[in-house]
């Protein structure tokens, strides 16, 4: 009896482990909503290659070397603890200033723009399609968009 207790046991903490799993796994890949702008892939190119906006792709080194970084746009890896003073040494002062924020599929521009919102930033806008496409588009690289490679 207590060996058929220890089995149910396993089975629902197995089922409920596996339940925290797919709901933090979702919560990762599904961005955030925000009510700042966001453009498509096509337009945060024309408007950081007119000076529009600035655009910065927040994603990774390791992630810059495999695809290669949008052309125009400022490296900046979001996990830098000065991400904001990196972000202002690019951008100047001006917490009003236009900046464009991509990362792989848009989930991370997402969460970024709620986070520079908090920080007093005004004009951040989310390039919800990313370098490698998501629900709101095909992304930069099947856009073929022009790509620099990056070699750090």
């Amino acid at each position: 009896m207590s060996q058929r207790l220890n089995r149910r046991g396993l089975l629902i903490g197995g089922v409920v482990v596996a339940s925290a799993l797919v709901l933090a796994r979702w919560q990762y890949l599904t961005p955030p909503e925000h009510t700042g702008g966001r453009l498509s892939v096509s337009e945060a190119y024309d408007q950081a290659l007119n000076g529009d906006i600035t655009l910065v792709d927040i994603r990774t080194p390791r992630e810059w070397r495999a695809t290669g970084v949008p052309q125009g746009g400022h490296l900046i890896d979001m996990r830098r603890e000065d991400f904001t003073d990196a972000l202002q040494a690019v951008v100047g002062t001006d917490k009003n200033a236009p900046v464009a924020l991509i990362c792989a599929r848009g989930v991370r521009s997402a969460r970024m723009t709620l986070r520079l919102n908090e920080a007093g930033f005004t004009n951040i806008i989310d390039v919800p399609e990313g370098m490698l496409g998501s629900k709101a588009g095909p992304g930069w690289i099947k856009t073929e968009l022009p790509v620099v490679q990056w070699n750090g």
